[in-house]
């Protein structure tokens, strides 16, 4: 289990420890390599398991404890001791902290304040990557610089294809809160929305978000758009900002389609993602549309260097401005190309079914899951028509794609 975080337990108490238990093997993010019920033995436990991050519950003997988390500073200083005890009194912190634990966290925990003690472990300890050990979520946004270019298709089943890996498990979330439709591309009707997730973060469990969220046949989960559109006021980024967070210490990939509204709530998706897709076609709409983008991205720090351009059904025959063009226009490489195949998409689209199913071998599913391996590192040629990973968003500079801008806008910047 090299990639998550390896925890060892110790809880004389048996309902809290299989409560604590319970947690724990929820959380994608960490592995539970030992349980222990006597403070006594757990140091042999330790030595033998050699886990990054021990939780210490107090509550059975909060002296025999305290002893216990002073014995380890000495004898495993390679294990961060994290402290759980349903006493919040300052003297007991204190004693706690003083003789070792890392982090003092109350019981009964909420999801969120374990996420919280674990990432600052990680982060004091290992730089946030755990040693080497911890996992880290990839977050895609997927956006589009026109209405109609099939973000909603491409999100979909890029999530598919991530999650036909075994080794992953991977959650979909509709940001389209007026029109989205990323359930009808994978015909469920789901049972909750996102605005029931936003509404209930603060008593979710990883095992109730996992429930909240519907399971598609291909192993991908879904977080739909709400129901009603009087809902969509009640999503605000701070609460969606949680519900990210949740789902980033569940699933080891997280898609997000996002609007073509570019609200508040698409651009919390957009911080909070590695990478932007962003989606156009190559005519005048598309690429008028991201040079006046780009414009507004520079002013956002970081989002600049998160897009990444993916061209949508290449080849198609109604006069589309060239690639070399388009390049020039937009002054940044081209990260992937989708070929257009209309009546494939039009066939998974109508059927509710992911490419995978429908066309295995079609070349615009090998194009997805080719883009799947770029977006991941595991590609296997290196490269891609025009993809350029260490070149995306360096290309060009400003000078070439403000040239296709008006010159009254031009001169506004």
């Amino acid at each position: 289990m090299s990639n998550v975080l390896r925890l060892a337990l110790v809880d004389p108490h048996d309902a809290s420890r299989e409560t604590l238990k319970k947690m724990l093997l929820g959380m994608d993010v960490v592995w539970l390599e030992a349980e222990c019920s006597r403070y006594e033995f757990f140091p042999d436990v330790v030595a033998q398991s050699a886990p990054d991050v021990g939780v210490v519950s107090l509550d059975s003997d909060p002296d025999k404890a305290v002893a216990l988390l002073e014995r380890m500073r000495s004898e495993a200083a390679n294990c961060a001791m994290l402290a759980v005890s349903s006493n919040s009194d300052g003297q007991l912190i204190l004693r706690a902290i003083r003789a070792g634990a890392k982090e003092f966290l109350t019981l009964p925990l909420s999801l969120e304040d374990m996420i919280s003690a674990l990432g600052r472990i990680s982060e004091a300890r290992f730089g946030g990557s755990a040693g080497g050990n911890s996992r880290s979520t990839k977050i895609y946004a997927v956006a589009g610089a026109s209405g109609g270019v099939g973000c909603t298709s491409l999100a979909v089943n890029l999530g598919c294809v991530l999650a036909s890996n075994p080794q992953n498990t991977v959650a979909l979330v509709d940001l389209d809160m007026a029109v989205g439709d990323a359930d009808v591309f994978l015909d469920t009707i789901p049972d909750y929305s996102l605005v029931d997730v936003t509404q209930n973060v603060a008593r979710l469990d990883f095992q109730l978000l996992k429930r909240s969220l519907t399971k598609h046949s291909s192993g991908l989960y879904l977080l739909p758009r709400p129901v009603q559109l009087q809902d969509v006021s009640l999503i605000n980024p701070d609460s969606l900002k949680r519900v990210f967070g949740l789902l980033k210490a569940t699933f080891t990939h997280i898609v997000i389609d996002t609007s073509k509204s570019f609200s508040e709530t698409d651009l919390a998706a957009f911080e909070f993602a590695n990478d932007v897709l962003m989606v156009i076609q190559l005519d005048l709409p598309c690429l008028r549309n991201l040079v006046r983008l780009q414009m507004s991205f520079d002013e956002i720090e970081g989002l600049r260097e998160k897009l990444k351009i993916v061209v949508n059904r290449v080849g198609l025959e109604s006069g589309q401005i060239k690639l070399k063009k388009a390049k020039e226009t937009i002054g940044r490489e081209i990260f992937h190309q989708i070929p257009n195949d209309y009546r494939t998409m039009i066939e998974v689209r109508n059927n509710g079914v992911p490419l995978l199913e429908q066309a295995p071998k079609a070349p615009i599913t090998l194009a997805v899951q080719e883009l799947a391996a770029l977006l991941t590192g595991e590609s296997k040629t290196g490269e891609e028509g025009d993809h350029d990973a260490q070149a995306a968003g360096q290309t060009g500079g400003s000078s070439s794609w403000l040239g296709f801008w008006p010159k009254g806008a031009k001169s506004k910047t």
